[in-house]
């Protein structure tokens, strides 16, 4: 099944956002707009209707006195005002006709999404790239640095995304956490993850585990330690929850076993936990696929 097109074109690396009009009692689109979006103010939308940046599912131009229709769908390019620049580049790794691989830094989103649009890992890549088509095929922390991978070609999308679906690409990762002498390594942790009460962290609970977690060490030094983690399961946060259920909180986390603020952001203090390889079957070429990290994470005592 083909996906709807699109009739705003990728700007400076961003795709057009796309919002579905439901019944309702307003009087134009642009006070649906104003309500629905109240971070953007009504000038802000006057402003892209006026250069032509707000349009409906058949391309024709919204106005600021244009009537209301429900159930169209409405596109038109998102924005954010001052963003600031993150002082990190990505690196491109690998690239052929089907998908690229990117080394990520510490701090950036995969894609757009809260604060952060321009200064994102996929609208940097389609900029950097000019591949209007690039999609990730899995996803990273924004705090967790290392191998994120794309695809290019629609038409071979699903078959890389069943590379990770269906657990057939082996994933290495790194961390630095205390050093815990009195533990059995290598170790396997098991649990069952579920959302906690507050949307950014997850937390384990009784049942049947929905998670696996392989843990062994790399280097002591002092009361650290760089830790390989190998996940058998892919849920949000699991690394960072099965290390600090272990009693081993990787260095500098700020979402376990404590939430802190979301401004809390320190560049002198990333997160030191990284997606160090990956290796896979590539599905469409049958060729044995191995992908390195660049970065290396800081073990200091």
């Amino acid at each position: 099944m083909s996906s709807r097109p699109r009739p705003l074109p990728t700007k400076d690396g961003v795709g057009p956002s796309c919002v579905a009009l439901p019944a309702g009692p307003w009087r134009t689109m642009a006070e649906f707009l104003v309500q629905q979006f109240p971070a953007v103010s009504a000038a802000t939308w006057q402003a892209r209707m006026q250069a032509g940046e707000v349009v409906d599912e058949h391309g024709v131009p919204v106005t600021p006195e244009r009537s209301y229709q429900p159930h169209l769908r409405l596109y038109y390019y998102r924005a954010i005002e001052s963003e600031p620049r993150l002082p990190f580049d990505e690196v491109v790794l690998f690239q052929d006709e089907h998908i690229v691989v990117a080394d990520k830094p510490h701090f950036m989103p995969v894609t757009p999404g809260g604060r952060y649009l321009q200064e994102t890992l996929l609208v940097r890549l389609k900029r950097k790239l000019g591949i209007d088509t690039l999609t990730p095929i899995h996803r990273l922390d924004r705090e967790t640095a290392g191998i994120v991978l794309f695809s290019i070609q629609p038409s071979t999308r699903g078959p890389y995304q069943g590379v990770f679906s269906q657990r057939t690409a082996t994933k290495h990762y790194q961390a630095v956490a205390p050093w815990r002498p009195d533990m059995a390594w290598p170790l396997t942790r098991q649990s069952r993850l579920e959302e906690d009460e507050h949307f950014m962290q997850m937390r384990e609970v009784p049942g049947e585990p929905n998670t696996e977690t392989r843990i062994d060490v790399l280097k002591v030094q002092g009361d650290l330690a760089l830790y390989a983690l190998s996940p058998v399961t892919g849920r949000k946060h699991q690394l960072r929850v099965h290390c600090a259920a272990l009693g081993l909180p990787i260095v500098n986390d700020l979402i376990y076993p404590r939430l802190f603020a979301a401004d809390s952001d320190d560049h002198a203090k990333p997160l030191q936990l990284l997606a160090k390889a990956i290796e896979f079957t590539d599905p469409v070429t049958g060729q044995a696929r191995q992908f390195t990290s660049q970065q290396a994470l800081m073990l200091r005592s």
